[in-house]
């Protein structure tokens, strides 16, 4: 007797974007799900409160919905295709839970997080320190993450452009907040403790041009028609989520937009092996 074997490739597609708040952006959000279709969406900035948050019209696209909302400032919500299970609101030993920055689920077998680490304002500033104290708690958090064996995937704004290839002036930026070098250390540090940099990695395999990633632009001084961009978005996965890299790319239309976020949508479509 023949034993015949089906194997199904299968490819998700989660986004991670920075909107900048959701209401002012709710329709350019609609149409991007309804074109674009991904899977699970990772949003930072809602700058909602949750009860305020428009959970209809994104359900009527077909999504799950979890937030973790804040009046005017902050906020992160997981949008997902598929039932959203073990929700974390913030995370262990972060200083200042109040601030909605955190949000973590499990779906379709994946562990998923929306990260939005904050700005720092300027080097040196309080508003500086606090930012390498999130980001030294959210290292130990991690490492708690590594430690589950799963595919996990924590995307989100990281307010950090990791090398000079990242920012479109390299000069321009020595020294200077998102690209500051106690910035990059505290990035350097959680890459080191095992997490991959799903573009960096992708750009290692690939002959691209680093410029292809920015994911932020300036409002002003036209630094959007001239792509003086920053790679300040992120996407990192455990080996066992890496291991299934199949594209990554920005979606720049939606940056187009009259009126658009500050960041575009970052892509990750991952292939999964079904037998």
């Amino acid at each position: 007797m023949w034993m015949w074997q089906l194997i199904f490739n299968l490819t998700m597609k989660i986004a991670s974007w920075n909107i900048n708040s959701i209401r002012t952006r709710l329709e350019q959000l609609i149409t991007w799900l309804n074109e674009s279709n991904p899977d699970i969406v990772l949003l930072q900035e809602t700058k909602v409160l949750d009860e305020n948050f428009p959970f209809e019209p994104i359900e009527d696209c077909g999504y799950n919905i979890v937030v973790h909302g804040q009046k005017s400032y902050n906020g992160v919500a997981i949008l997902s295709k598929f039932p959203l299970e073990d929700i974390q609101i913030g995370f262990p030993g972060q200083k200042d839970p109040s601030q909605a920055r955190y949000i973590e689920a499990v779906t379709n077998n994946l562990r998923v997080a929306s990260v939005y680490v904050p700005n720092g304002q300027e080097v040196g500033h309080d508003k500086y320190h606090y930012k390498l104290k999130f980001l030294e708690d959210f290292f130990h958090y991690t490492n708690q993450l590594q430690g589950l064996n799963e595919r996990v995937i924590i995307g989100g704004d990281y307010n950090i452009a990791p090398t000079d290839l990242d920012v479109y002036d390299a000069k321009k930026f020595q020294d200077r907040i998102l690209a500051s070098p106690l910035e990059r250390r505290a990035w350097r540090k959680i890459i080191h403790s095992g997490w991959i940099d799903a573009v960096a990695a992708y750009l290692g395999t690939n002959d691209l041009n680093a410029e292809t990633f920015y994911t932020w632009w300036d409002y002003r001084q036209g630094s959007w028609e001239q792509n003086r961009g920053l790679r300040i978005d992120h996407f990192l996965l455990t080996p066992q989520a890496a291991d299934q890299i199949k594209t990554i790319s920005v979606d720049t239309d939606l940056r187009g937009n009259i009126r658009p976020s500050d960041h575009a949508p970052l892509i990750l479509e991952l292939t999964q092996l079904i037998v």
